[in-house]
């Protein structure tokens, strides 16, 4: 297990690219096993839950050519379906929160899925019954072999296309529904879908694939089935977890940070968040400017009551950015409700920003209160353990601003999402080294 050391208190400059975005790679990544032609994917992030689907993929017989950093072309001509049921791909499934989304173009493709109950982030429940009903409604047998935690999805004959709505709009369970359907015989309709920019880049690579989407960007998807499809190339986004976590270190410890290349049009609420907390957030072209902050005000809604952030599906706040948010406010003059509606557990980490001084409420599993420092009092160093990728940012983010010198451990979990973080911190002025 490796740790991070951090010495706190040294201010950040300079210029940060983010990288591609991890929850639209997964996708993309999974959708060429839709077809038997070449799929060239390009700013496919270097992260630990990537790189292990990829290994995955390529264990399943896809072939896999690296051009250059993120450029990477996908053929998935050849696929041992039989080590589909073997017991190694049932492990690395089942330490994989990314494996579920293999159900969708397998079941397409070849009529068949088998999969482990996946891993991840331990944020609470995830329940997956959306993937499941959706699949059920398109004419697949779906069996749960509680015995060995396995789930299989197995096609009779031909999807067929129905119109389904969601009980949720879960980001994952739609990209699965929509890489069955895209080779469905007939229309699916799909009412309720996530309509995430990452879900509507899928539908943007499908489309260039040959299907034959429609309403995309909206939670009303419309899609003809089509008989195959063919190979094409597609760019990955930015990352807006890490766009985002960029400007809440530039709001703490920056004195002066240009964020490149973000794509403004697909960050959605995110720069008006960090607004609300008092952080200036420029828009320069595709760029975002985050000036240096001596102090920062919570801003109180407009008849007067408490400032509160809570996240939501689509076009509302993205529960990743959270814990950051939070971070960021524990320094802010003026008090706000973090509300994490999504996921239950998500919020315990805030045990340790106590530990470092932090004035922080936790009212129950979902809600903390934050009453900021106004940079009056700083955070103290602390020993802490990345409980998943978010918080473990979120606490790094903390351990930049404190005084003294604090220890992350299991910071594999920060891996799973940022790309070679400490060497670009390292060039922004942070003081951080990595201990095996």
């Amino acid at each position: 297990m490796a740790s991070f050391i951090i010495e706190g208190g040294h201010r950040i400059a300079g210029v940060i690219t983010p990288q591609g975005a991890k929850n639209e790679a997964l996708q993309v990544i999974c959708a060429t096993l839709l077809t038997a032609d070449a799929v060239r994917l390009t700013n496919v992030p270097d992260i630990v839950d990537v790189n292990h689907l990829i290994r995955l993929l390529e264990d399943m017989g896809v072939e896999v050519t690296r051009h250059g950093e993120g450029d990477m072309t996908f053929c998935a001509a050849h696929i041992h379906l039989d080590y589909l049921r073997s017991r190694d791909f049932l492990d690395r499934c089942a330490r994989l929160r990314g494996s579920v989304l293999l159900l969708g173009p397998l079941t397409a493709r070849f009529g068949q899925a088998l999969i482990a109950k996946p891993g991840g982030d331990k944020i609470g429940r995830r329940r997956l019954d959306t993937h499941f009903i959706g699949l059920q409604k398109l004419g697949a047998r779906f069996i749960h072999h509680e015995a060995e935690g396995t789930y299989e999805v197995r096609a009779d004959g031909p999807l067929k296309g129905t119109y389904m709505l969601l009980d949720e709009a879960s980001v994952t369970g739609t990209a699965n529904i929509i890489m069955a359907a895209v080779m469905a015989r007939g229309t699916t309709t799909i009412y309720n879908a996530a309509c995430e920019p990452y879900i509507q880049q899928l539908c943007h690579l499908l489309n260039s694939m040959g299907a034959r989407i429609s309403g995309v960007a909206s939670n009303l998807l419309t899609i003809e089935g089509v008989s195959h499809l063919h190979g094409a190339e597609h760019r990955v986004l930015p990352d807006m977890i890490e766009v985002g976590s960029f400007i809440g270190m530039a709001a703490m410890t920056g004195d002066g940070l240009t964020i490149k290349d973000v794509s403004v049009k697909d960050l959605g609420l995110i720069p008006d968040v960090f607004r609300r907390l008092g952080i200036k957030v420029e828009v320069q072209g595709d760029d975002l400017y985050v000036p240096r902050h001596e102090h920062y005000e919570i801003e109180s809604f407009i008849d007067g009551s408490f400032m509160t952030l809570a996240d939501a599906p689509w076009p509302g706040l993205t529960p990743d950015l959270l814990s950051v948010l939070l971070v960021v406010a524990t320094q802010a003059h003026g008090s706000v409700l973090i509300h994490q509606k999504m996921f239950e557990s998500r919020l315990f980490f805030v045990d340790k920003l106590i530990d470092m001084g932090a004035q922080i409420i936790l009212c129950d599993p979902h809600r903390a209160v934050v009453v900021g420092h106004n940079h009056e009092m700083r955070l103290r160093a602390c020993r802490m353990t990345s409980p998943d990728i978010r918080a473990g940012i979120a606490l790094l983010i903390a351990a930049m601003s404190a005084e003294g010198t604090s220890r992350i451990d299991n910071v594999e979990q920060i891996d799973r999402g940022y790309q070679y973080i400490e060497q670009r911190l390292r060039s922004l002025g942070v003081h951080i080294r990595r201990e095996p």
